[in-house]
C-alpha cells in the first residue's frame, strides 16, 4: 500500500513539473548529467560548454547570456575554473538569482577537499589556481558529495518537491556505489603504475586509484613544453621506468606525441568530461571509458 501511494505522489509531482520546471544553467557537461539524474522532469538544464572543449578557456558566445539571463540556478565547478571566462557572462545576464551570495548560485568545489593548494602565488609558476587543483570531478567517489549538494540546493528552491529529489538521489547513490566498487576492482592491477600526463589534469584520479604521477609534459601549467624540458622529462621518464602518458582531448598533442615516440612510452587519449567523446553520455560513462582505455592494451 505504502508503495502504491508513493508511487502516486511521484506521478502527481512529474505532472506539475512539466509545467513548473527548474531552469538549471551549469558550467560543464558533467554537472549537467548529474542534475538531470536527481532533477529528472522537474528541470530543464543546459551545460554552458562542450565537453571536448578547454575547461579553462571557454569562448562566450550570445546564447550564453541568454542561457544564464533565464536560469533559476547555476551550478559551477569552482576552484576558480571558470575564472577566466564566467563572470562576463554574469555580468551582462544581470540575472539576480543566480548572484554571488544567493541560493540561486551552487558552488560545487565548497563541497570536496582540494589538493595541491599553492603556498603562494606568482605568474613564474604558470596558469596556478589559487584555490587548488579544480578538476576534482574526476574522483568518482567524490561524486556522491556533489550529487548530495545538488539535491539539496534543488530542494531548497523547489521545497514542494524536495522528497522527490531526495529520493532520486538515493538511487543514484546507491547504483553509483555499485559503479566504484567495479572501477576499484578494475584499476587495481595499476596500483603503484608510474605516469606523466600533458597538463594537471587527472591527479584526482591517479591518487584515488593509487597511480604514480612522475611529471608532465608542461614545464609549468598552461605553458607548452621546450626541447630542454622534454630532453629532462626523458631522463625522469628512464630513471622511474614511466608506462604511460596521458594526454586530453582538447590540448594539442604533437608534443605527447615526440615524447611517446621518442623514449617508447604508450599515449593514453583520456576524456575529462561527459561528451568529450561522442560516446560519452553520462558521467558513468566517462569513468568507464577512462578504465577502459587505462586497463586495456
Amino acid at each position: 500500500m505504502k508503495i502504491r501511494i508513493a508511487s502516486i505522489l511521484f506521478t502527481i509531482w512529474g505532472t506539475i513539473a512539466l509545467a513548473q520546471s527548474l531552469h538549471v544553467v551549469t558550467t560543464y557537461p558533467y554537472i549537467a548529467d548529474l542534475v538531470q539524474e536527481i532533477g529528472k522532469d522537474h528541470v530543464k538544464v543546459h551545460a554552458l560548454a562542450k565537453g571536448n572543449w578547454d575547461p579553462h578557456t571557454v569562448i562566450p558566445k550570445p546564447s550564453m547570456i541568454a542561457l544564464l539571463r533565464n536560469a533559476d540556478l547555476l551550478i559551477i565547478n569552482g576552484a576558480q575554473l571558470e575564472i577566466g571566462w564566467l563572470p562576463p557572462l554574469l555580468n551582462q545576464a544581470n540575472n539576480p538569482k543566480i548572484q554571488t551570495g544567493t541560493k540561486g548560485l551552487l558552488d560545487l568545489s565548497q563541497f570536496v577537499e582540494l589538493i595541491e593548494i599553492p603556498t603562494s602565488i606568482s605568474r613564474a609558476q604558470g596558469d596556478v589556481h589559487p584555490e587548488g587543483n579544480p578538476h576534482y570531478y574526476l574522483d568518482p567517489e567524490r561524486i556522491p558529495f556533489l550529487a548530495k549538494a545538488i539535491a539539496d540546493r534543488l530542494g531548497e528552491i523547489d521545497p514542494v518537491s524536495n522528497a522527490f529529489y531526495q529520493h532520486n538521489f538515493q538511487l543514484w547513490q546507491e547504483a553509483w556505489e555499485k559503479k566504484i566498487e567495479h572501477w576499484k576492482n578494475q584499476m587495481a592491477p595499476l596500483k603503484g603504475t608510474r605516469v606523466i600526463e600533458y597538463h594537471k589534469l587527472f591527479d584526482y584520479f591517479l591518487k584515488r586509484y593509487e597511480l604514480v604521477l612522475v611529471g608532465t609534459v608542461e614545464p609549468l601549467p598552461g605553458i607548452p613544453p621546450t626541447s630542454r624540458h622534454i630532453d629532462a622529462l626523458g631522463q625522469l621518464l628512464t630513471a622511474h621506468s614511466v608506462r604511460f602518458i596521458l594526454h586530453d582531448v582538447y590540448h594539442p598533442d604533437s608534443a605527447s606525441k615526440h615524447v611517446s615516440k621518442k623514449f617508447g612510452i604508450e599515449m593514453k587519449i583520456l576524456p575529462h568530461d561527459v561528451a568529450a567523446f561522442p560516446h560519452i553520455k553520462t558521467l558513468e560513462d566517462l569513468f568507464d571509458d577512462i578504465v577502459r582505455r587505462l586497463t586495456h592494451e
